[in-house]
């Protein structure tokens, strides 16, 4: 969806992103369990600090800036906007409180509301709607975060007090679709928002393919542990196997043994690993040796956008609530890891400016992911949408959909 640029749709995407950290204590909201992750006082902050940066300077009238120090603090990865703190170091950030990041909230909200109500020149709009889009992907990212950070924690905490739902059988088997070999378009068709990295549109050749009907489930991925799937270095590519080793991964990430039994961490505690749901928190890495195992392989991201093309984006998303991944969906229950490299679309041109440094910058030693996950706004969702991660990453809600050649 594009998000229009109106008072309407900025205040529900901020009122989102606060309404995610509410079960949060000010002592949860400064962790930062690992480099990789942020905490979630410093994506309430850098989601501001995107808005003063690349929005607001620019208003009629100008723009008086909540402390001129948060530049430094809550910059990502912009160097063409100035030096930023080192990113494993955000955890250290004690100051300025969670009340005070608040209060930068509000200056800067009040600020877009007002530029917003007296007429959004033209020329701001599409920094506007990438703001939008860019705060829905930080709420994705403060729920995976701090389930990092509760997973850590030996209490094991709940994010929410609430009892976890049912899981939603699957049909028995798991179900191939073939799909004819052929050029086929992919990519961004143009219609409505999307960020730079799903562009152009392009024709690609894609050979017949088989595409399963659902995603591996924890039972079969736990058929493949008790083969010894972590066990046989045969399985694995020669990196992967290096990572299993050097990080002792004997499991999906969250999964431990409790009294002879599988359990593992969610953001609503602690629970049984239940068979028929789709299995999670699995880097490409385990994904790869998996599909090998399986007698089968990962869809490259043209397969899989060219199969999603002819399904409805059915799945449970951010606003069914779960926060856990469901059986029986195809998009927004996990992201499914692919084949293909991030790399740029033949064509691709980057924004002009700082913003071009949005993604094409990482555009080396990732893997793309698709589909979105239990965690992923709806509004937010493209079949075009790219996702990426390197090889070894297991906090995000990342899965497996398996292919095959007929």
């Amino acid at each position: 969806m594009a998000w229009e640029p109106t008072t309407a749709a900025y205040q529900s995407v901020r009122r989102m992103t606060e309404r995610l950290c509410e079960p949060l204590a000010a002592e949860d909201c400064v962790v930062q369990s690992m480099p990789d992750a942020s905490p979630a006082k410093w994506h309430l902050a850098h989601t501001s600090w995107f808005f003063e940066t690349f929005v607001l300077p620019a208003a009629p009238g100008g723009y008086r800036p909540f402390d001129p120090r948060f530049g430094y603090l809550f910059n990502s990865y912009y160097n063409a906007v100035g030096d930023r703190l080192p990113r494993p170091r955000r955890g250290l950030l004690s100051r300025p409180t969670v009340e005070e990041v608040y209060r930068y909230r509000a200056h800067v909200d009040g600020a877009m509301r007002g530029l917003l109500e007296s007429g959004l020149p033209p020329a701001l709009a599409p920094a506007v709607v990438l703001g939008l889009n860019h705060e829905q992907q930080h709420q994705e990212l403060i729920l995976t975060d701090i389930k990092h950070v509760f997973g850590s924690n030996p209490l094991r905490p709940a994010y929410r007090a609430r009892p976890p739902s049912a899981p939603a059988p699957l049909p028995k088997g798991q179900g191939w679709a073939r799909h004819a070999a052929g050029v086929r378009e992919i990519g961004h068709d143009g219609a409505g928002f999307a960020f730079d990295k799903e562009t152009p549109r392009h024709r690609v050749f894609v050979d017949a393919f088989l595409l399963a009907d659902r995603l591996a489930t924890c039972g079969e991925y736990r058929a493949f542990m008790d083969a010894g799937g972590y066990d046989r270095p045969e399985g694995w590519l020669s990196d992967g196997w290096q990572a299993r080793l050097t990080h002792e991964w004997t499991a999906p990430l969250y999964w431990e043994k409790t009294g002879g039994e599988w359990v593992q961490y969610t953001l609503d505690g602690v629970r049984p690993v239940h068979d028929d749901e789709p299995v999670c928190h699995v880097s490409y890495y385990e994904a790869d040796a998996f599909a090998r195992w399986s007698g089968a392989r990962l869809p490259t991201e043209a397969e899989w956008e060219v199969a999603a093309s002819e399904r409805p984006p059915e799945g449970s998303f951010l606003e069914g609530g779960r926060l856990h991944p469901s059986a029986g969906g195809t998009f927004g229950e996990a992201w499914q890891w692919t084949a293909s490299p991030y790399v740029a679309y033949p064509g691709y041109r980057p924004l002009a400016g700082a913003l071009g440094e949005y993604n094409g910058k990482f555009m080396c030693n990732q893997l793309v992911l698709r589909g979105g996950s239990c965690a992923t706004p709806r509004s937010h969702f493209r079949r075009s949408y790219r996702n990426f991660f390197p090889p070894d990453a297991r906090w995000q809600f990342s899965g497996v959909r398996l292919a095959r050649d007929p």
